[in-house]
């Protein structure tokens, strides 16, 4: 009887197929040192679909006309030229999609996040926080804020 239970507990144990873990990726140490190079470089980087002359999707233009109002200086990063790097910033930063925006080496949101921080006014309390703005870049947002 003993034995049976066994066997039984064993039968309901979950099998995976070959393919169970196709879809995983994992990043080479290779890629993080790259990417780990690249965010730490600079103090705004967006890794997106094109670049910030040429936008090659909605999402990625909107963070470029975000970023470009805020008059905050930024580099960007095209993952179409780089398949690798394209798949490899969304296991680096556990984000699955794409524009992707670091400030001082820290991971921030893509093109929704982005969007929303700069309607509430939080985007440029972070920037000048993080003294990428003069403060009076604050003083839009406080003279709304107390109408």
């Amino acid at each position: 009887m003993f034995r049976l239970a066994r066997i039984g507990t064993a039968a309901r144990l979950p099998t995976f197929s070959r393919n169970a873990f196709a879809g995983i990726r994992f990043l080479s140490d290779d890629m993080k040192a790259r990417i780990d190079k690249a965010v730490n470089g600079h103090d705004v980087l967006v890794f997106m679909k094109g670049t910030k002359e040429a936008p090659q999707c909605g999402f990625s233009r909107a963070v470029v006309q975000v970023l470009n109002s805020q008059g905050v200086k930024y580099s960007t990063v095209n993952v179409l030229a780089d398949e690798e790097v394209r798949n490899g910033i969304k296991e680096y930063s556990s984000w699955p999609t794409i524009p992707q925006v670091y400030v001082k080496g820290d991971f921030v949101g893509g093109c929704d996040i982005i969007v929303d921080m700069f309607k509430s006014g939080d985007l440029t309390r972070m920037l000048v926080e993080k003294e990428l703005l003069p403060k009076e870049a604050l003083d839009e947002i406080n003279a709304k804020e107390n109408k």
